[in-house]
């Protein structure tokens, strides 16, 4: 099926299954949807297994806009503690439409849990609470990790697939890969079978040295990328940063966070380190696989300074990783900076990326599809330098080799159905979805709306509404500071600086039940006069505010950069 096609199936408001092999613009065919939907004041909820594979679209993972902290699956019983978050069912009453990225990573435990929460805040039986949604990933990619082998381990296994009745796009024509003999290869992964030209191509790639001095290191295993950027890392000049991070809690809590996410207990930064971002945070401009390269540290509280691949420079701040108890009591936090070294990342990291050039090590492959994924990264087998091969690189699921014939045959189907109506009917359709969505279809409007797009001007959307003033609604229902935060849905470190922006704007501003409890506020006060009274040039901005870092070193380090922030604000 080719991409216009496709795209007026998702127009007409179908459930739908978009697919193909790696390179084919699945990725580019859902930022054309939501470029269309934009436009007419529609804005779908974006969701993906990872942080990673969410920000390729603007998204978010499954796990947190879903609220499922660490868990997989669920029964009716989470549902209903759930059902008394206002937070949440704000958030799903406005759900119409709903994408659903890189579907192979998802399990049919997860992908049932979805369907459960929506059923039960949209009140009806119907599949996804009766929403749109739109999904797609290729499943000869990575499947969805695993501790047990499990029987049923694909999202289409899951019940909730079968109800959607989803329309299936298998994709066809390739746009990454500009090399036939590269999509040769990756044809014969697909088709279960490696021809000997084939062999031949990816022995010849063999510690093939490139052209581009370094190009992007993909392993299978953690330890092998830790140590390749610990290896950087020591080549660059200059004195190492350590971050340690600060964690409340007990040690068992404070260890799941640690399991079931990248922050780092440590984390060894030098200017010129390349970084990839592992935290949602775009008011701050970055989201969780943003990469870049440290540029330098701040000289107020030596934090540090990146500036992103898109060229955007952002000053790092700590975030907060919570882990909540099923009555949404926060057990444990860990506060540290959102940062991981990125010379090398893993192949499970990288599925969605496109790269020039990469050096791939596949001897100790592991899991069916990591092979494919990691030679499907790359536009030309002139930009493969292999490091090493193993007889389950090159294999597939066999599952998935069994149905992709079935997968392609329902492709089609859909394809005729559409050619089947006439073009006024496909626009009635268009029009009527769009109306549906609470969007607009007056052409007029469109145009005003596509021009406020382009000349990035706010629209007469719920996003007219600035972010800290978001805050300020929920102020009055959050009893805490934490409360707030996840109520928000948003880190701690952000919530302070929106309040320390409200209370600039508003003095009268009651935000007095967030006020740190002694004796922590007593040894800010006291370090804060102190301080004062000494009048030190260096500790204060131009404008005459006390900077942070003085008082952090006078607190020994004690103390968290977001405590001290929080207790200024109540300081004359």
């Amino acid at each position: 099926m080719n991409q216009n096609t496709a795209l007026n199936i998702l127009k007409s408001g179908k459930n739908v299954f978009i697919t193909g092999s790696a390179g084919t613009g699945k990725t580019y065919l859902l930022n054309l949807y939501t470029q269309y939907l934009k436009e007419r004041r529609v804005y779908p909820t974006i969701v993906a297994p990872t942080g990673i594979a969410a920000s390729h679209l603007g998204g978010q993972t499954i796990h947190s806009f879903f609220s499922l902290g660490i868990r997989e699956s669920i029964d009716e019983g989470y549902v209903e503690f759930l059902l008394e978050k206002k937070y949440l069912k704000t958030r799903f009453s406005k759900l119409k439409l709903l994408i659903i990225d890189e579907v192979s990573m998802i399990s049919p435990e997860l992908f049932s849990a979805m369907d459960l929460i929506l059923r039960g805040f949209k009140s009806t039986d119907a599949p996804f609470g009766g929403v749109q949604v739109v999904i797609s990933g290729d499943f000869f990619q990575l499947p969805p990790v695993s501790k047990t082998p499990k029987e049923k381990r694909f999202a289409w296994q899951s019940p909730a697939w079968k109800a959607l009745d989803l329309q299936t796009c298998y994709l066809q024509k390739k746009f990454r890969q500009d090399d036939d003999k590269l999509i040769s290869i990756l044809d014969d992964i697909r088709a279960g079978s490696i021809s000997k030209s084939s062999e031949r191509l990816l022995e010849s790639r063999m510690g093939k040295e490139l052209d581009i001095s370094t190009p992007t290191k993909l392993y299978t295993h953690n330890v092998d990328v830790d140590r390749i950027n610990l290896e950087e890392l020591n080549k660059l000049d200059g004195v190492p940063k350590h971050f340690v991070c600060d964690h409340k809690g007990s040690e068992k809590n404070i260890e799941k966070i640690f399991k079931s996410s990248l922050v780092l207990e440590e984390l060894v930064l030098k200017k010129g380190a390349v970084v990839i971002f592992i935290k949602n945070n775009p008011e701050e401009g970055y989201v969780n696989g943003t990469t870049g390269k440290v540029e330098s540290f701040s000289p107020i509280d030596n934090m540090p300074i990146v500036r992103t691949t898109a060229g955007l420079k952002i000053k790092l701040d700590l975030e907060d990783w919570s882990l909540e108890n099923d009555s949404g009591k926060v057990t444990a936090t860990v506060s540290q900076v959102p940062l991981r070294l990125a010379w090398a990342i893993t192949i499970h990291k990288s599925q969605g990326m496109t790269l020039d050039a990469a050096e791939i090590d596949l001897s100790k492959t592991f899991e069916t599809g990591q092979g494919y994924v990691a030679l499907s990264r790359i536009k030309n087998i002139e930009g493969l330098r292999l490091m090493g091969l193993n007889p389950m690189a090159l294999r597939v699921d066999p599952l998935i080799l069994h149905i992709d014939e079935r997968i392609k045959m329902a492709s089609q189907k859909a394809a005729k159905s559409l050619e089947a109506l006439s073009t006024e009917s496909l626009e009635s359709s268009f029009e009527k979805h769009i109306s549906y969505l609470g969007g607009v279809v007056d052409k007029v409007k469109i145009e005003e709306e596509r021009q406020n797009i382009k000349e990035g001007k706010p629209s007469h959307s719920a996003y007219v509404t600035p972010t800290y003033m978001k805050t300020k609604k929920l102020i009055e229902q959050s009893d805490t500071l934490v409360k707030l935060a996840i109520n928000r849905g948003l880190g701690k470190s952000t919530i302070v600086q929106h309040l320390a922006k409200l209370k600039e704007e508003d003095k009268e501003l009651d935000i007095n039940k967030y006020k740190p409890k002694e004796p922590l506020f007593s040894l800010v006060d006291d370090a804060v006069l102190k301080l004062k009274t000494k009048n030190v040039k260096e500790n204060f901005t131009e404008d005459g505010k006390l900077r942070l870092k003085p008082v952090y070193d006078a607190l020994g380090t004690e103390v968290s950069y977001d405590d001290i922030k929080i207790c200024m604000l109540f300081l004359d």
